[in-house]
């Protein structure tokens, strides 16, 4: 998984880059499969971006598309108002729409995407096992985000090793409290998948959601930082479920607990 300092001689070499822009939700999960299976390279980027930083990595970027949650749109298009390049074309940009949220049969938008797939398309597989899946980007906290490429075979080994690590068993239930943009969610969105499990996806991390998701779907595993263990321990006692249905494994990194 080496640094990669220059995005831009990288992507001149490589299948076409998708972005997305989206908290926990189905959409995200989905397209980790959907874009790689379509020979492209997915770079999952961080919802808590200003206009500013956006529109730094989307010029590094240089994507063809970019799905964006309904939450979002503004900030992207901000960001494309900031494009200091005339040179750099502008992404595609794709809604994904709120779940009830009707959209003008004009616009693109994910869903109208998904109703266009072919049944019977053949998956276009990588060239060699160190072809680029995607492309992560640091939290910027030391200075300007830094891009990381994740080849196939490291995403592949870094989930079975998530699989070991974690204890997981088959068909696990997994809760997402740790940002899917993050390292690909630290490689569960794969381990998950290979166990036949549960995803149980979060748009907004609270400890509510945490205590209900757990109650009513009788949760397994969760990851996250240590502020998910403070948001935890620090919840009201009627966001709590008490007692709850079964042990739930966490896996935490990021920082100390």
């Amino acid at each position: 998984m080496p640094c990669c300092p220059d995005t831009r001689s990288l992507f001149s070499r490589t299948p076409s880059l998708v972005a997305a822009l989206a908290p926990n939700i189905p959409a995200l999960y989905e397209l980790h499969f959907g874009v790689p299976m379509a020979g492209a390279i997915l770079s999952p980027l961080n919802t808590r971006l200003d206009s500013v930083v956006l529109a730094m990595l989307l010029e590094q970027l240089e994507p063809k598309i970019i799905f964006v949650d309904y939450q979002f749109v503004e900030v992207v298009l901000q960001a494309f108002d900031k494009f200091s390049s005339a040179k750099c074309k502008l992404p595609l940009l794709v809604l994904i729409p709120e779940c009830d949220q009707s959209t003008s049969p004009d616009s693109l938008n994910y869903n109208g995407l998904l109703e266009m797939g072919q049944v019977d398309f053949k998956i276009i597989h990588p060239n060699n096992e160190y072809d680029p899946i995607s492309v992560n980007y640091t939290s910027g906290s030391t200075g300007k985000p830094k891009g990381v490429v994740y080849s196939h075979r490291a995403a592949y080994l870094n989930s079975l090793a998530e699989i070991f690590r974690s204890d997981m068993r088959r068909m696990p239930v997994f809760l997402w409290t740790v940002d899917m943009f993050r390292c690909n969610g630290w490689g569960f969105i794969w381990a998950v998948a290979a166990l036949g499990g549960t995803n149980i996806c979060l748009r907004n991390v609270t400890a509510k959601a945490i205590f209900d998701a757990i109650s009513l779907h009788k949760v397994t595993h969760l990851c996250g930082a240590p502020t998910i263990l403070n948001k935890i321990a620090d919840a009201p006692a009627g966001d709590q479920a008490q007692p709850l249905p079964s042990k739930v494994d966490i896996i935490v990194a990021g920082s100390l607990p």
